[in-house]
């Protein structure tokens, strides 16, 4: 019965043995020891240079908001005035943050005042200038999107009174 015991434990002995291994050089592959996880916050409206091109003096409201999105805050106090705040913090990387706002006289576009803002969107690809294979450039007015045009004059809608003889159809039940 000995005999049959001292092999068993040395093959006990062996894989324990190689098992701590197994766990130490898995250990090896991370450089990052003990750090959690920080994930990264962003938040707001990511305006760029060639959206701010675009503002014109006197547009409205609709076409400066196709333009730049729908603001981030609208003050009840002041609305002749939207804000577009930009804050992003990387898990381990510097803060940016930027502000751009936009002044109305009269429900149209006055002036706008802000950092400046950077030439393309966080993840978008550089303009190398070429056009992929397949597509062609019909010029500047197929880069640009064109803003809504202003409304000129509301006219009125007529409204129909409803029959109140005239029975609702009944709905169908559902199967």
């Amino acid at each position: 019965m000995l005999t049959t015991a001292k092999p068993l434990f040395s093959k006990l002995r062996c894989g324990l043995a190689l098992g701590v291994v197994a766990m130490a050089l898995s250990a090896c592959g991370t450089t990052n020891w003990g750090l959690p996880y920080r994930s990264d916050v962003q938040q707001g409206n990511w305006i760029t240079s060639e959206q701010v091109a675009q503002l014109q003096k006197g547009m409205t409201r609709d076409q400066v908001r196709f333009i730049l999105g729908t603001p981030t805050l609208q003050d009840i106090f002041r609305s002749n005035r939207w804000d577009y705040p930009y804050f992003n913090k990387p898990g381990y990387g510097k803060t940016q943050e930027r502000k751009f706002t936009v002044f109305f006289v009269n429900d149209v576009l006055d002036h706008w005042v802000g950092d400046k803002q950077p030439d393309r969107q966080p993840f978008q690809k550089a303009d190398t200038g070429m056009t992929p294979a397949g597509k062609a450039d019909t010029g500047p007015a197929a880069k640009a999107p064109t803003p809504p045009p202003a409304p000129a004059t509301r006219s009125p809608v007529e409204i129909q009174p409803v029959n109140p003889t005239a029975g609702s159809p009944s709905p169908q039940p559902l199967r």
